[in-house]
């Protein structure tokens, strides 16, 4: 029998990502003071308007987010300046990152924040784009002609950002055949071939020696996890713990073993190398040494909950050293990972976490990477990160900065309706809207003040509109047959959210008699005159009453609309 879980299985939980695009309405002033964030980032004013409209348009409902149909949407000057302001424009991008990365450390920071490394492919069907190549593309599981990007995340109990990108040239682009290519994308003079475990290892190591991200762990799949670049990035990040995944193949010994020195001529010269001393001690694959650790040693721990119910996996560790070159390298934990069952899966991963780290930890960073390949496909989603039409070396790079930041904003979106704001437009938090809550803005009246808006910004196809419940906005939309009725809330607002909403004891009390009787629309919701015995125990015989239980908006306001109807037309019943 496999031991009972001795300790809880995570150190934290990364809060999922529950807000979209159409989250953003209502909160156009405060895009523009993110943006006035960037403003001294450009060197002219138009292409930083470019980059508030095309951050506009990424928000906006459009199906297709790209250049063309965004500077339509929101009535930039051209199609063709806005597609210079993005692909061609001088933007000073470090000093943007630089920004960029103290509003991450300021809303999500944390000291044992989690910085995450993947790739990420963008298919596309021509040659010209710059990095454009055969190769594989992962979320599509094969090889095809595509762009990829190395990506950097962070992670924390806050949430979630993607805060650092390289794009990938393969090799071949950097033959003597590509020179007019990479002249016509505009590929820096100064660039050279980098693989891509040394991309995320140049990212990894500006990201620790910047000191603006506070993070203890490093984590990535086994292409960095394998590379001796990459792994040397993370061990030269001082206070940090790394946690990569490995391919079956890697070869280790079990630990501890013993070594000596020994010399051996090399060209005319002596050389020394260390060697393994104890011959019981064999050299052998993690997949083979997987195969023998016994059944006591394995820790069966719930992961997640998935839709068909929890996720187990099955967890064993060892101390290893691993072999580079035949000799003996780092002593690191080994982590395995299997599923369950007569033939179970396994995966690997080492880590140079300190001896006394417990096992909760390592199954906890076994499973973090979900946050970035979260943010990947988040971004491609909601932001149209895939839809971009742009074939230069500096268009690729704004475009993905400006998703990486349209995607942060979301969750700062997300951070000021799930806490009560410290302006004067107090959003509702927890605290008031009750544990839980879903994240939609609860201004009980109606919104903060808009001010001055950008007249692009009012036609983008973003509503600047405040969130508001159905009835209310029923009853302010003049082209309503309920308009300029009076309404007084029978209770205060328990939850609201984008698909339901409830007030309490399920009752909108309307002080004048518009229904004809009391009736039954449809299941669960009644409209008409009652005799209401109210939650004070006191009796009401003059309400006009709707009651409802979690009805959608669209239904509350099709109903309301037809009684009326009813009430003006008596015939049409």
């Amino acid at each position: 029998m496999l031991p009972v879980c001795r300790t809880p299985d995570d150190v934290y939980a990364i809060p999922p990502f529950e807000v979209t695009c159409h989250d953003v309405e209502g909160f156009l002033d405060e895009l523009h003071e993110f943006h006035t964030l960037f403003r001294d980032c450009f060197v002219r004013r138009e292409p930083r308007e470019h980059f508030f409209r095309y951050m506009v348009g990424q928000f906006s409902t459009l199906a297709r987010k790209s250049i063309e149909p965004i500077a339509v949407q929101t009535e930039a000057s051209s199609i063709r300046a806005m597609q210079r302001g993005i692909s061609d424009a001088q933007w000073q991008d470090e000093r943007m990152l630089q920004t960029y990365h103290q509003q991450v450390a300021e809303e999500m920071g944390a000291p044992d924040g989690v910085l995450i490394v993947d790739e990420s492919g963008f298919r596309k069907k021509g040659e010209d784009s710059v990095g454009v190549a055969r190769q594989y593309c992962g979320n599509l599981g094969k090889v095809d002609n595509c762009q990829v990007g190395v990506f950097a995340a962070y992670a924390s109990r806050q949430g979630y950002a993607l805060v650092d990108k390289r794009l990938f040239l393969p090799e071949q682009w950097w033959s003597d055949a590509y020179a007019s290519r990479r002249a016509q994308c505009d590929v820096p003079k100064e660039a050279v071939f980098h693989t891509k475990p040394q991309l995320a290892a140049e990212m990894v190591r500006g990201l620790h020696e910047s000191g603006t991200l506070p993070f203890r762990y490093i984590t990535a799949d086994c292409l960095y996890g394998n590379s001796p670049e990459f792994w040397a990035a993370c061990e030269a990040c001082v206070g940090t713990v790394a946690f990569v995944a490995v391919p079956e193949a890697t070869r280790c010994w079990l630990a501890p073993v013993a070594t000596t020195t020994q010399s051996y001529p090399y060209k005319g010269k002596r050389r020394t190398k260390r060697v393994v001393t104890t011959p019981e001690t064999p050299l052998q694959s993690v997949a083979k040494l997987a195969q023998q650790i016994g059944p006591r040693s394995w820790y069966r721990r719930t992961v997640s909950e998935g839709t068909k119910g929890p996720i187990v996996y099955e967890f064993a560790r060892k101390r290893v050293t691993l072999c580079k070159d035949d000799q003996p390298a780092q002593t690191v934990w080994l982590v395995i990972k299997r599923t369950l069952g007569a033939e179970p899966r396994y995966w690997y991963y080492i880590s140079n976490a300190p001896v006394s780290t417990p096992l909760r930890v390592l199954v906890w960073l076994s499973g973090v990477r979900w946050a970035i390949e979260q943010g990947f496909e988040e971004t491609k989603t909601e932001l149209g990160m895939a839809h971009y039409e742009l074939r230069k070396y500096t268009g690729w790079h704004h475009h993905m900065l400006t998703c990486m930041l349209a995607h942060f904003f979301l969750w700062h979106v997300k951070r000021r309706l799930g806490k009560k704001s410290p302006s004067a437009h107090g959003v509702a938090g927890e605290a008031v809207a009750g544990e839980g809550a879903a994240l939609e803005n609860l201004y009980p009246g109606g919104g903060p003040p808009l001010g001055a808006m950008d007249a692009a910004a009012q036609s983008c196809g973003v509503s600047v509109a405040s969130k508001k419940s159905a009835p209310r906005r029923l009853m302010d939309d003049p082209r309503s047959p309920l308009t300029g009725l009076g309404t007084a809330w029978q209770g205060s607002i328990d939850v609201l959210d984008s698909n339901d909403f409830r007030l309490n004891h399920n009752l909108i009390d309307i002080r004048r008699p518009i229904f004809l009787a009391s009736e039954q629309v449809s299941d669960g919701i009644w409209f008409g005159p009652t005799r209401t015995a109210r939650h004070d125990g006191s009796v009401d015989n003059g309400s006009w009453v709707c009651a409802a239980s979690w009805v959608s908006d669209a239904a509350v306001v099709k109903h309301m609309r037809a009684c009326t109807r009813y009430a003006e037309h008596p015939e049409s019943r």
